[in-house]
């Protein structure tokens, strides 16, 4: 069919009006649609300038492609005095809805931001950012009352409620970098990109916090409307060393990765200004901890997670029940609160699952458990703490520790010392605090010094026993009431004024420990003793009898005719005071002996310039003679007759006549010595307190041992 030229004029002519209408609609459009892009981002300002005491700074923007917004500059900086530049950001990119356009409500997605800057300022009095922790035009600062202290669970939730309030469902940070400066710390977060798709967080970082460094890695996921996180942060060539602990606490932590999971929270009104419940759990793979308090080296936890169900109220925190907390494969249930205000108050309450023998030694921290690191056996270990102490009451201090095996607990192999050794000749080794060795020696029949039990005066082995630890026989290693009152005693003083240890306590701390006051160093001291003494590894009176032939018991400087140097054991001792065997010690000599086991070094300090013993020595005397009487350990006619003197007939008289008449002063604990357990104030009742009461004696005789 042929078209006649005037009919293909008309198609032509139609066409060309449609192709214009279609100009001319396509540059209205784009025209509208600048002018609603404008309208909208107006409204965007003026809703974050109501929202927030800011001002919101926008560049120019424009379309670069169908749903494609670009904005070329973005800053947002506080009203409030001094008013310091937030955050900047030089381009910022978002898809757009058109139908939201024009619809009246539009709606940005997809978030880019290139090369912003969020720069935070903190001074004593003025900050630049604590607006955000309020949508209101106030200072966003939870009340505070100093006598009831700050509601933390107030605090927090204006933090979770800022936080998860602004987090984008979509968002992609590329070279941003947030830096804060206040007044005790300063921090630098540099992050090539972070990305936010579908509530999935990826990133990597480079994190400098009060000079700490570290290359971290992030991934996980965030459901804002649901107050929910899972994060892994994972340090990328090294371990994340954590900041300011190093400062705070003198402590080095790191680890490989923790994995943070929060599962919701919950926020009720109440008349302290509200109660914040969080629950969620924290996880950690080779966690890594140093500090000299706590041990000599790293405390290592290969495997620990803590599942917290969390409260925070005014000036209280607790850890509710529902709490778990595994250690590689130990297994906790803790309660704990905590009351800041007005005094500190602590309660405690911890189980553990029944973990089998061997699963519980393999699991115990490395850096801390070192001489029974390996130890094997058959049965179940259980542990069970109770705790509860409060400062405005210290004297109410209460607590109870105990580890519960199962009946067929037994030992089958030792860790990395012989624990069994006890029972036989082995080699000791004298440390002073800073760990130099002083002595070695062997103790049992091969050293010509070594003294059976059986040749140790009657009198020394009750007045020790007396002075030290008057219930030795029956107790199975530890008295509660002795240390919790030494727990009290330090408390008052603010310092370490008070021991605590038995003589079984003692006896391990020398034979299997180094001698560094540490916590990791008592809490594997009370195992051992815990192992020999539940076990009936080693019997009391062996345990008693080593005691004797290692407790140092004079200066360390003297040197005696054959080279060797120091006072070690009851030989060297009734040789060196009194010129005799230890079989001979009479009743005053012996109790002069038991009052210098705490300061052995400082024996000299008993006597005055004439040679007499000071009132307060004499005092002791009188005090352990008395309750040796009514422990039936020696005759009322011993202590009538006693003498509230010595005479020194070996070398130490050669130091007592060159001492000074000084007024007796408080002495630096001795660097190698025994702590006692410090237990004068319950002597006078421990007649009645022991289990099994000691049978009237013979003059000079010790008490027998408790049935096994």
């Amino acid at each position: 069919m042929r078209i006649s030229p005037s009919t293909k004029r008309i198609i032509i002519g139609v066409a060309g009006a449609f192709a214009v209408l279609l100009l001319l609609a396509f540059g209205l459009f784009q025209w509208k649609r600048q002018q609603l892009l404008a309208y909208a981002l107006r409204e965007v300002k003026a809703r974050v300038e109501r929202k927030y005491p800011v001002t919101l700074a926008l560049g120019p923007a424009q379309f670069t492609d169908f749903n494609t917004v670009e904005i070329r500059g973005m800053s947002v900086v506080p009203t409030a005095r001094p008013a310091d530049t937030l955050l900047t950001a030089r381009r910022l990119q978002a898809s757009l809805s058109v139908r939201s356009l024009f619809a009246g409500r539009p709606v940005f997605s997809d978030l880019q931001i290139q090369h912003a800057r969020l720069t935070a300022h903190k001074t004593a009095t003025t900050d630049n950012f604590g607006f955000l922790l309020n949508k209101k035009k106030q200072p966003a600062v939870a009340p505070r009352d100093a006598a009831q202290g700050r509601n933390y669970g107030l605090l927090l939730n204006q933090v979770l409620e800022a936080g998860f309030g602004n987090v984008p469902g979509q968002a992609d940070f590329q070279d941003f970098v947030v830096r804060y400066d206040g007044p005790r710390h300063q921090a630098l977060l540099t992050m090539p990109r972070l990305k936010i798709e579908d509530g999935d967080i990826s990133g990597r970082l480079t994190a400098n916090v009060d000079s700490v460094v570290n290359e971290l890695g992030i991934n996980g996921h965030v459901e804002a409307g649901d107050y929910a996180l899972t994060a892994r942060v994972f340090g990328v060539g090294s371990s994340v060393q954590l900041p300011y602990v190093p400062r705070r606490f003198g402590a080095l932590v790191s680890f490989d990765t923790v994995l943070v999971r929060m599962t919701g929270k919950d926020f009720a009104d109440d008349d302290t200004g509200g109660k914040l419940t969080v629950r969620g759990s924290l996880a950690a793979r080779n966690f890594s901890l140093y500090q000299p308090r706590l041990g000599a080296e790293d405390i290592v936890v290969h495997r620990g997670q803590l599942d917290f169900v969390a409260s925070l109220g005014r000036a209280t925190v607790a850890l509710e029940e529902g709490s778990r907390v595994v250690l590689n494969q130990l297994v906790f249930h803790p309660e704990i609160s905590v009351r800041l205000k007005p005094k500190l108050a602590v309660r405690l309450r911890i189980d553990s699952d029944a973990v089998p023998t061997n699963a519980f030694f393999a699991s115990l921290p490395e850096g801390m458990f070192d001489v029974v690191a390996g130890t094997q056996g058959t049965g179940t270990l259980a542990y069970h703490l109770r705790a509860d102490v409060d400062l405005a009451q210290v004297d109410s201090l209460h607590l109870k520790s105990s580890l519960q095996a199962s009946k067929d607990f037994r030992l089958t192999r030792f860790g990395a010392e012989d624990l069994g050794k006890l029972n036989g000749d082995f080699a000791y080794t004298a440390y002073n605090d800073k760990g130099d060795s002083l002595r070695t020696f062997p103790v049992g029949p091969s050293n010509p010094d070594f003294t059976r039990y059986d040749d140790v005066a009657g009198y020394l082995k009750s007045a020790i026993m007396t002075a030290e630890d008057p219930r030795f026989l029956t107790h199975r290693g530890f008295m509660e009431k002795a240390f919790v009152n030494a727990a009290i005693q330090d408390i008052k003083e603010k310092r370490f004024a008070r021991g605590g240890s038995t003589l079984s306590m003692q006896l391990v701390k020398n034979v299997f420990l180094n001698r560094q006051k540490t916590v990791g160093r008592k809490a594997e001291e009370m195992l051992i003793v815990w192992l020999i003494e539940n076990t009936r590894l080693v019997s009391k009176q062996r345990m008693f009898e080593v005691y004797l032939n290692i407790i140092e018991w004079g200066p360390s400087k003297y040197r005696w005719p054959s080279g060797k140097r120091g006072v070690y054991g009851v030989k060297e001792a009734a040789l060196f005071y009194y010129g005799k065997r230890p079989s001979e010690l009479n009743l005053p000599e012996s109790l002069y002996l038991a009052s210098i086991i705490p300061k052995p070094k400082y024996y000299r300090y008993s006597f005055n310039s004439y040679g007499n013993l000071r009132s307060s020595t004499r005092y002791f005397f009188k005090l352990i003679a008395d309750i040796m009487v009514n422990k039936g350990l020696i005759s009322e006619n011993d202590r009538d007759n006693l003498t509230y003197g010595v005479n020194l007939n070996g070398p130490a008289r050669g130091y007592i006549v060159t001492a000074r008449d000084t007024t007796r002063t408080v002495s630096p604990a001795d660097s190698s010595q025994f702590e006692s357990i410090n237990l004068i104030d319950l002597l006078n009742t421990a007649k009645a307190a022991d289990a099994t009461p000691a049978a009237p004696a013979a003059p000079g005789t010790p008490p027998a041992e408790a049935p096994k």
